[in-house]
């Protein structure tokens, strides 16, 4: 059994205030290569690393920023500008920068790049006709040196507030690493809160909605909690809530570890050192999934299911399922770590039964077995559902239900894909036969749920066919309707003198915007897009002169309708 070791490598102090060791992870990160983004001081989280989000672990670092837009961001180290990236959500504007130590630097929800690399954003974006931009500059393009001021902080993306997202990444693997084990050091000599501990009579089977569980009452405070003693019998796993704080303004946040002991010996132990992309999602896996939907509560699961895929996880003794059967009593303990080393404990005992635990069979009605490491299917004359290998993370009892075809357009019957409350690491193939659908609506069509939220989708050899990215319930509508265009600051004849740029607002009533595009005497112009706030605009450079001009912006949505605005101004 591998054990799992915390390194600390050195005492931070601050004036003579003495603050928590720094977690290292054997000698494999440079602890003094990198400065901070910003100069705020103290440095403050508003997130930390792989904090559990809504179906993702927390990919970097969030720096407050004084809930202001506009600090300067500072390039980490030298190298080079690897990646110039625009999104209408997600990090908004966002760069990264390559290091010759072998770690990308990536700076996200950017309110404005610097004017060099914004004059040549610019120029990419007139290039390829668009606002979003995904572009790759070589390492002779944009050099930048250690403390050069590559942007300023901002809100953009799918930002909730004013902040700055930091990463450092694997150059090569592209894998994200807590930005703490490299010397980025946030103030904190505070132990994380545990909240409360949970058993799980999993039975000898998989883990779902109908798993019981058991609360177990826990009290301390300062590093130092109990349990107390509970009476336990068969199969169990364990899971915890758990949150970290830090000094100052920091809010609450992920931890970096938790180990769970039986007897003193490891039986789990998680740790987000790193994760790769592609296996975000499975947080899903990691948590309480049903209990996390109906409460939002994040109980963090101390038992791995067979198909989850993350690599977080060690000291793995049974994938933390523990047998309670032999009569004696068991000391168990977690030791929870934060990202500066502070520890927290929680000690509780387990009285086993003395007779072998009998489980009996699942009777629980299903309409199919699905094994979760292999390519599932269900079809009938109506539907076809398809779940490549990876899809599941633990076998499942599959229910499909149908009901009668929804009021107002809808082309089929309802169609019950199991449930919301199985969490799925891809999305699955989903088929509904579209015999009821007219073949004058057959483009415009699309698969959406039962709260008629669009999954996307196209018509093909007689189905509608769509990649939900959850179970739940779906019908075959359509989208007819153009996109709508509401002016703000703008009319027709209206003078633009002394107006920095012409202002509006987009939505679309079911598939979502596909693009849009702004010409100014028939030139293309840029138009910049913010989803949260569904604005769009134009700011006016030097190819607007005076005179009078005629403005036209058209926007399409995912089903290729489109409506145009077209008007004459002045400037």
């Amino acid at each position: 059994m591998i054990k799992f070791k915390l390194i600390t490598v050195f005492l931070l102090s601050i004036g003579v205030q003495a603050f928590a060791q720094q977690i290292f992870s054997d000698g494999k990160y440079p602890l003094v290569d990198f400065r901070p983004p910003l100069n705020i001081t103290p440095p403050a989280l508003a997130g930390s690393f792989g904090e559990l989000r809504s179906n993702h672990f927390h990919s970097g670092m969030d720096y407050r920023t004084n809930q202001r837009i506009g600090y300067p961001v500072y390039a980490i180290a030298d190298g080079y500008i690897s990646r110039l990236r625009v999104q209408n959500s997600g990090f908004g504007l966002a760069l990264y920068i390559n290091h010759k130590n072998g770690f990308t630097s990536v700076y996200g929800h950017l309110s404005r790049f610097n004017t060099a690399i914004a004059r040549q954003v610019k120029s990419i974006q007139y290039q390829k006709k668009s606002y979003e931009i995904d572009d790759f500059p070589n390492e002779l393009s944009i050099p930048v040196r250690k403390g050069d001021v590559i942007a300023y902080s901002g809100n953009t993306g799918s930002s909730g507030g004013p902040h700055l997202h930091f990463e450092i990444r694997d150059t090569k693997t592209e894998a994200t690493i807590n930005p703490q084990l490299f010397g980025l050091n946030i103030t904190d000599n505070i132990p994380p809160v545990i909240y409360s501990l949970y058993a799980y009579k999993l039975n000898k089977r998989p883990f779902n909605e109908f798993t019981p569980k058991q609360t177990l009452a826990t009290t301390g405070s300062a590093g130092n909690y109990k349990a107390g003693t509970v009476n336990l019998t068969g199969e169990v796993g364990f899971g915890i809530v758990t949150a970290d704080r830090h000094n100052g303004a920091s809010g609450l946040n992920g931890v970096y570890s938790i180990e769970l002991l039986l007897d003193e010996n490891h039986v789990f132990t998680s740790s987000l050192e790193k994760f790769v992309f592609e296996n975000s999602k499975a947080i899903n896996s990691h948590i309480d999934y049903p209990t996390y939907l109906s409460t939002k509560r994040s109980i963090q699961k101390s038992f791995v299911d067979p198909g989850n895929p993350l690599s977080i996880y060690s000291n793995l003794v049974n994938r933390g399922h523990i047998e309670f059967n032999d009569g004696k009593l068991h000391k168990l303990q977690y030791i929870v770590t934060d990202g500066s080393g502070n520890k927290s404990t929680l000690s509780f005992n387990v009285q086993a039964d003395a007779k072998p635990a009998i489980y009996q069979e699942n009777t629980a009605s299903e309409t199919a077995r699905f094994p979760y490491d292999i390519e599932n299917q269900f079809y009938n004359d109506k539907v076809k559902v398809v779940l490549p290998k990876g899809t599941l993370y633990n076998d499942l009892n599959f229910i499909y239900k149908s009901s009668a075809k929804p009021v107002g357009n809808a082309y089929s019957a309802i169609h019950q894909i199991h449930n919301n409350l199985t969490p799925l690491h891809v999305g699955f193939e989903l088929w509904i036969n579209a015999e009821d659908l007219p073949e004058n609506l057959r483009s415009k069509a699309v698969i959406v749920s039962s709260s008629r939220a669009s999954q996307g989708g196209y018509f093909e050899n007689g189905y509608v066919k769509a990649k939900p990215r959850n179970f739940g319930s779906f019908f075959i509508s359509t989208d007819t309707l153009s996109p709508v265009i509401l002016p703000q600051n703008i009319h027709d004849g209206k003078s633009m003198a002394g107006i920095s740029k012409i202002s509006f607002k987009i939505r679309d009533n079911l598939s979502g915007i596909q693009n849009f595009n702004g010409f100014i005497d028939g030139k293309w112009v840029l138009m910049e897009f913010d989803t949260k706030t569904a604005s769009l605009w134009h700011t006016f450079d030097e190819q607007t002169g005076p005179g009078k001009h005629n403005f036209e912006l058209i926007v399409k949505d995912m089903k290729d309708n489109s409506k145009t605005y077209s008007i004459t101004f002045y400037k």
